[in-house]
């Protein structure tokens, strides 16, 4: 009975959990969407935060996971078949439609996720919230409102730094295996398509929002001291994990469902 108590009591607390999430979500878009806009300092100061913490780590796992996943092992198996001119048409599914999107919001969520996370828990804990909204002060507009809207522009950004990035991982995958860069070509632009990018872009961004909502969400209702703070930083990490994939399951399989010829390889 003990055990069934706190497995149901777990998965109230999840639930409400991502209620509060939506509730803030919503507050978040409507106070961004009002005005008065007092907030442009503090979303280019978060924008160039994430940058500087971010675009070193996403050139490394973006370039290992282009050379590595579906340059080297992909580029293996097709030699297989003697196919390995058709790795091109292959990196349109591996890196546009989902390497490249996920490693963003990996990286962006772990590195600038878990420091904005940090910041408002550590905030939380000092009480500086409390007094904020004893002064008058939104905290949703003045504070989540500029990390909102500078993670979803950087996550659409690095998406387009990462898509390069794992195509260039492609080409050094397909030189070492000694083949010319024309079929690669070929077939990569053979396949790509005006909706696999806008598809791409629209994606990461969005995961951009999640990562933000969940971070300052759990950074805001952290408690317990700094031992509370670093909980909310890894449950925020999960959590945003956990977002994202649910949320590419769901949007991938619209797009394809919508669009469907994006799934013929040519």
């Amino acid at each position: 009975m003990n055990l069934a108590s706190r497995a149901y009591e777990g998965v109230r607390e999840f639930l409400v959990e991502i209620g509060e999430m939506v509730i803030l979500t919503g507050k978040t878009v409507m106070s961004a969407l009002k005005p008065p806009y007092p907030y442009g300092g503090e979303f280019v100061q978060q924008f160039l935060f994430a940058l500087k913490l971010c675009w070193f780590p996403l050139l490394i796992a973006t370039v290992a996971f282009g050379y590595g996943a579906p340059g080297l092992q992909a580029a293996n198996f097709a030699t297989l078949f003697g196919a390995i001119d058709r790795i091109g048409g292959f990196f349109v599914l591996a890196s546009i439609r989902e390497f490249a999107p996920f490693v963003t919001a990996i990286v962006v969520a772990g590195v600038a996720g878990t420091a904005i996370t940090a910041d408002l828990g550590a905030r939380k804990i000092r009480d500086e919230l409390d007094a904020l909204a004893v002064l008058g002060v939104d905290a949703i507009k003045n504070l989540v409102v500029p990390r909102f809207l500078a993670l979803m522009l950087i996550t659409g950004l690095f998406n387009v730094y990462a898509l390069m990035l794992g195509v260039s991982g492609g080409i050094v995958a397909t030189l070492v295996f000694s083949e010319p860069l024309g079929p690669f070509w070929a077939t990569f632009f053979n396949n790509a398509s005006v909706t696999d990018l806008w598809g791409s872009l629209i994606k990461t961004t969005l995961f951009g929002a999640i990562i933000s909502i969940v971070c300052c969400y759990k950074g805001m209702s952290a408690k317990g001291g700094a031992e509370g703070v670093g909980r909310a930083v890894n449950q925020a990490v999960v959590i945003a994990f956990i977002g994202v994939f649910a949320f590419n399951y769901i949007f991938t399989q619209t797009l394809l469902a919508t669009h469907p010829e994006i799934t013929q390889i040519r």
